[in-house]
């Protein structure tokens, strides 16, 4: 509970000050703080080229596997650090946060633990969480809940890469889009990124990590998942959730991860739970040195924020752009691919690399862009929270009109003609 849970933080904190960095991000409808403990090299404060990483659990109140294992896995990677070489590499050279609860005050309304569902499974006000964000394809009415704009402000003030929720219900690794229209193809049923490959790759490394998941198997016979991994949206369609505002909004890629069947399981079956997990949560964080990083800079080596850096054939409705220290982050499997930097009003840098697999290495490749005419700050207003995607099919369809109507006057100049 919580006392325990702020209790258990500020112990690990104490034993290890130099390696970890607690902090509350806000609090809850009932004034409970939303505690992320920071591990890594530098816990305090992001380092230039140093990716960050977070695992959140506990989003929905009764869903509670996520949130214990969480600390299991502080606990591991503190009493790791030094004494396992693996360990060891991936602290120094990422910084992960991690956020055992969401939903404080939904963990604690829930008085009867059901393996199915419970009104603890809401914030406070009776929101679910998971409902409640900005969403790309359409206007969400949701009323943003504290917990939800703590979390929004978390992710930007910080460079996240890569990101995963923690829940429970069910046994799949779930990826973007949770929502879709035309443009992202849910015609046949699915709602694709532009990063699908990766994502689908992040899927299966927490899938094929795991003691059981990747079996597909599902929790009853109805509900079964190849290779344990999911399309949200191929799965059921979900408005205002997480993951998609993280990938559009947040420059983060992040998957769902749902651990049990059982939302509430006896605490008896948690070591369990934690034993089937750990390797899989390890090897996932593993995946934020996927692809490309480095900065942009002007002519004097001062760096460039705000300037527009992504993989040509893969652009972002909310274009990624660089932070204050001019850095970009692109998760990239392995090939060649043409990056190209922009920065509005002077003329693109485009340069083709070749992406190793370097997660082994713990480090993304590096590659640095300067712009030579350029001796100023790039600034830009953020990407508007309207339902872009919706912007991009109103233009699709409009562009598919015209087509339609030279089609038809060619088939009655061909009639005339005859």
């Amino acid at each position: 509970h919580t006392e325990e849970l702020e209790a258990y933080l500020k112990s690990v904190h104490a034993a290890y000050p130099s390696l970890t960095h607690l902090h509350s991000i806000g609090r809850s409808v009932e004034g409970r703080d939303l505690w992320v403990l920071v591990l890594g090299r530098f816990p305090t404060h992001h380092k230039i080229g140093i990716p960050e990483f977070k695992y959140v659990a506990n989003m929905h109140g009764d869903e509670t596997v996520g949130r214990e294992i969480l600390l299991h896995l502080i606990e591991f990677l503190v009493t790791s650090y030094r004494r396992d070489p693996v360990i060891t590499r991936l602290l120094n050279t990422t910084r992960i946060h991690i956020m055992p609860t969401m939903n404080p005050d939904g963990f604690e309304a829930t008085k009867v633990p059901d393996c199915y569902y419970t009104q603890g499974r809401y914030n406070k006000n009776g929101e679910d969480l998971n409902r409640n964000f900005p969403d790309a394809f359409e206007n969400n009415n949701a009323s943003i809940q504290p917990e939800t704009q703590a979390v929004m402000n978390w992710i930007k003030n910080e460079t996240f890469v890569l990101s995963a929720n923690l829940h429970g219900g069910a046994l799949v690794a779930s990826y973007t889009f949770d929502n879709g229209n035309s443009v992202t193809g849910t015609l046949k049923g699915y709602s694709r990124s532009p990063d699908d490959d990766v994502f689908v790759h992040l899927a299966k490394t927490y899938s094929f990590n795991h003691a059981s998941m990747y079996k597909g198997t599902g929790c009853d016979n109805r509900q079964t998942f190849p290779e344990g991994i999911t399309n949200g949206y191929s799965w059921y369609q979900l408005e205002g959730g997480m993951q998609d505002y993280n990938y559009v909004w947040g420059q983060c890629f992040e998957i769902t991860l749902e651990l049990s069947c059982c939302k509430y399981p006896p605490a008896d079956q948690l070591e369990k739970f934690w034993r089937d997990n750990k390797a899989a949560l390890i090897e996932y964080i593993k995946q934020v040195h996927l692809g490309v990083k480095g900065q942009v800079t002007d002519k004097n080596g001062t760096p460039i924020p705000n300037a527009i850096v992504e993989a040509k054939g893969r652009p972002h409705v909310c274009p990624y752009r660089t932070n204050e220290q001019g850095e970009y982050f692109l998760l990239l499997l392995p090939g060649t691919y043409v990056i190209n930097a922009t920065v509005p009003g002077f003329k693109s840098i485009l340069e083709t690399v070749e992406i190793p697999n370097n997660t082994g290495n713990f480090s993304a490749l590096k590659h640095d862009f300067s712009f030579s005419e350029v001796s100023i700050r790039s600034t830009a207003g953020s990407c508007p929270k309207t339902p872009l995607y919706q912007e991009l099919e109103r233009a699709s369809s409009a562009a598919a009109k015209p087509t339609l109507h030279v089609f038809g006057l060619m088939t009655i100049m061909l009639v005339i003609f005859k």
